[in-house]
């Protein structure tokens, strides 16, 4: 009567806090995920959760299936890796390098979780390396590259984790602050603070102000997040992250943040990985631990299409 799937909507439900999200998050039109919320009520005989709350509100019926999903996913979980052990032959191996400079927020519990579950996968993450990470990759110096800028590299998959927002901070007193949105123009007369990486793989860049034609005023660049933030704050420029890395500035109301463009710009995060490994078992099992993990930790991502080709 109550399937496997049933659960992990109302999982989905419950962590994303609209009907909307939640079809995201399990990759259903919001029409379909409608259909099996109605399908499982008429199932047990009892309304699961409140119409029109947000976040949601469960029903009785709904929080003893959702104390049901936190017991048993998890052992469906295990179980599935474990026969994954099982039918594996070799030990695995996973060297990874990060092209993003705000991503152990998410990444570092993702590594700890994956390490307590495959204690015979090898694990690193090289520090000071001297070479380009995808080029490494196809070498097979490295396993698996974070990135949000692919390149069409022969025998190289990149598996969609999640899409993000960027927006721009700005200190809590600059005229930007309190606006929707701006438009690239009102750069022009800016200084820009960014990592000290080429702006062909920077989203303000190639998304936002190259397509209009607009440069600012002057670019600096900050190593750290949080010198980054230090700058903006005390009104010595903006600077243009990823929305979750922004959230514990924003929460300390220590600067503002506002939106590029009316529709804002948006990119998608990606591990590459060989076309060799992409079906093992750790690597699939990563793969699942860093989505699940990024939405548990990170606010504002959205789930990405993980049929879709990066754009060349």
């Amino acid at each position: 009567m109550i399937e496997l799937r049933h659960l992990r909507t109302l999982l989905a439900l419950r962590e994303t806090g609209s009907l909307v999200d939640a079809a995201d998050r399990v990759h259903l039109t919001q029409s379909a995920l409608s259909h099996q919320l109605k399908d499982l009520e008429s199932r047990v005989d009892s309304a699961l959760f409140v119409r029109k709350t947000r976040p949601v509100e469960f029903t009785r019926a709904g929080l003893r299936l959702l104390a049901l999903a936190d017991q048993v996913l998890p052992e469906v979980r295990k179980a599935e890796r474990d026969l994954a052990r099982l039918a594996g032959t070799e030990q695995g191996r996973l060297h990874m390098a990060i092209e993003c400079h705000s991503c152990f927020q998410w990444l570092m519990p993702t590594v700890d979780y994956f390490r307590d579950h495959w204690p015979e996968v090898e694990i690193d993450i090289p520090s000071g390396h001297h070479f380009d990470p995808l080029p490494a990759l196809a070498r097979e110096q490295l396993d698996l590259v974070i990135t949000a800028d692919p390149q069409p590299l022969e025998g190289i998959h990149y598996a969609p984790l999640f899409r993000y927002e960027g927006l721009l901070a700005v200190a809590r007193q600059h005229p930007f602050a309190g606006r929707g949105f701006i438009e690239p123009q009102a750069l022009a007369e800016e200084t820009l603070i960014t990592y000290p990486v080429e702006q062909s793989r920077l989203d303000i860049f190639t998304q936002f102000l190259q397509p209009a034609n607009v440069r600012p005023q002057e670019i600096r660049t900050a190593e750290l997040t949080i010198m980054m933030m230090q700058l903006v704050a005390s009104g010595r420029g903006v600077c243009a992250l990823p929305n979750w890395a922004l959230t514990e500035y924003l929460e300390r109301d220590y600067v503002s943040a506002v939106k590029l463009g009316e529709h804002g710009v948006w990119s998608t995060l990606y591990a590459a990985i060989r076309e060799e490994t992409r079906e093992a078992p750790w690597m699939q099992d990563f793969l699942r631990t860093a989505r699940e993990t990024s939405f548990a930790v990170l606010s504002g991502v959205k789930p990405a299409d993980r049929d879709a080709e990066p754009a060349a």
